[in-house]
């Protein structure tokens, strides 16, 4: 029962004394009656005032509660003149407008973190106590190669890892990993946590480390690649010299014809070993390239012409799907050419023997796909294939990916080189 309706109960007893007491001595009164009938009368207006001094603050401090209770930290109380309750009013207004300026400074602090997050080029992926996404800003819906957000929301790493590029299922809490892909990208994830309602909960950080390694790695080989080339050459056009003069000394000699053929030989070996070099100087003198719109349609149809001779040799079927929708994509001709062709010849040397390549080109988004049915790659190699100099070949020198990557960095394009679960190997350009 509230403290008000005591005193209502108070004041109707009060009024029911009064006018008893009135009505028994109303023929006769005496000083007494009178007396009492006052003494009634002043406690009722006490009991007034008593009430205004005492029940009204508290129904005041009551309507603050309230508003406390429903957060609107906007409203004041008024002060009701009486000095105990003034000073519980001025400390409660105080502390409205403490957790006012506090709440708004927190959804300020929200809304910049939100912003932030948003705009970052670090993927940010938030997960619930019980590990499933229940966050990610566009630079993770971006990594990892999903149309929305909505498509991996309500699931756990461990249930998409097969279906998105980058594989976090392995990351041990507080703890963070380089991650590299099958198109030469190297990711550097981290697993953390954050407090909420006073339990942690998992967020993963992905920080692209690409440009860096890359930037590391070719100054890294562009020095070493200057410094053998020079020796190598120098060293070779010296041999060469003094072995052709040795050479035309012994012709008059018909029974050095065995040492002249050896010396040749050793003229050819180390003209080989110039060539050798001088392809791996190649890769570092790659000119910049100098884009602008070329039709990639009628591109790929001039090279899959001049592919068709050697597809065919193989017994290996060569097709083109173009989409005829596809508007000019910003290349420079030269450079992609030998990108296209290079991929091709991977692909050749790949089925060996009869099999088929599909090459097709998508509008929406612009994509294009160059797909065989060789022996494929294995996950081991897919994570290798685009570092310097590596190749899966016993002979091969690893120099055409590496001379794919460095184009293709130039261009600003997406690509990936897999093979998938149809046994299909695909590398893909996209140029969104």
């Amino acid at each position: 029962m509230k403290l008000k309706v005591y005193f209502y109960i108070l004041a109707i007893l009060l009024l029911l004394v009064f006018g008893f007491t009135l009505y028994e001595n109303l023929d006769s009164p005496s000083w007494k009656t009178l007396a009492l009938e006052g003494l009634i009368l002043g406690t009722l207006v006490y009991l007034v005032i008593f009430y205004r001094k005492t029940v009204r603050p508290l129904q005041t401090i009551s309507n603050g509660m309230d508003l406390l209770r429903e957060q609107d930290f906007s409203s004041k109380l008024r002060e009701v003149g009486q000095y105990e309750a003034d000073r519980v009013v001025a400390i409660f207004n105080r502390m409205m407008a403490q957790l006012k300026n506090e709440r708004l400074q927190l959804r300020e602090q929200n809304e910049f973190l939100d912003l932030l997050i948003t705009a970052s080029p670090m993927g940010v992926i938030v997960l619930n106590y019980d590990h499933q996404i229940t966050d990610l800003n566009p630079a993770a819906v971006k990594l990892l190669d999903v149309k929305r957000a909505d498509e991996v929301k309500g699931k756990t790493i461990s249930e998409i890892k097969e279906s998105v590029p980058i594989d976090l299922s392995e990351i041990p809490m507080h703890e963070t990993r380089s991650i590299g892909l099958s198109n030469g990208t190297v990711y550097k994830c981290s697993l953390e946590s954050f407090v909420d309602r006073g339990f942690p909960r998992p967020f993963y950080l992905i920080e692209s480390l690409t440009e860096e390694v890359r930037r590391a790695e070719k100054k890294a080989y562009e020095k070493v690649i200057r410094m053998i080339s020079h020796e190598v050459n120098n060293t070779t056009a010296g041999i060469t010299s003094t072995l052709d003069t040795v050479i035309e000394g012994l012709e008059p000699l018909p029974e050095a014809e065995d040492m002249r053929q050896a010396m040749q030989i050793c003229v050819e070996r180390c003209y080989g070993m110039s060539r050798f070099i001088t392809n791996f100087a190649d890769v570092v003198k790659i000119p910049k390239a100098e884009r602008e719109l070329v039709d990639l349609n009628r591109l790929i149809a001039n090279l899959t012409r001049f592919m068709e001779v050697m597809c065919t040799h193989r017994n290996i079927r060569l097709t083109f799907k173009p989409d005829e929708n596809l508007q000019p994509v910003l290349l420079d001709t030269s450079l992609f050419d030998q990108v296209i062709l290079n991929i091709i010849k991977n692909a050749v040397e790949s089925i060996e023997e009869n099999g088929e390549i599909i090459i097709t080109t998508e509008a929406q988004p612009k994509k294009l796909v160059i797909a065989d049915n060789g022996k494929g790659i294995s996950k081991e190699v897919e994570k290798k294939i685009f570092n310097p100099f590596f190749s899966s070949k016993p002979q091969g020198q690893g120099i055409g990916l590496l001379f794919i990557r460095e184009v293709l960095a130039q261009h600003d394009v997406q690509y990936s080189l897999r093979t998938y679960p149809d046994n299909w190997t695909r590398f893909i350009i996209r140029f969104d």
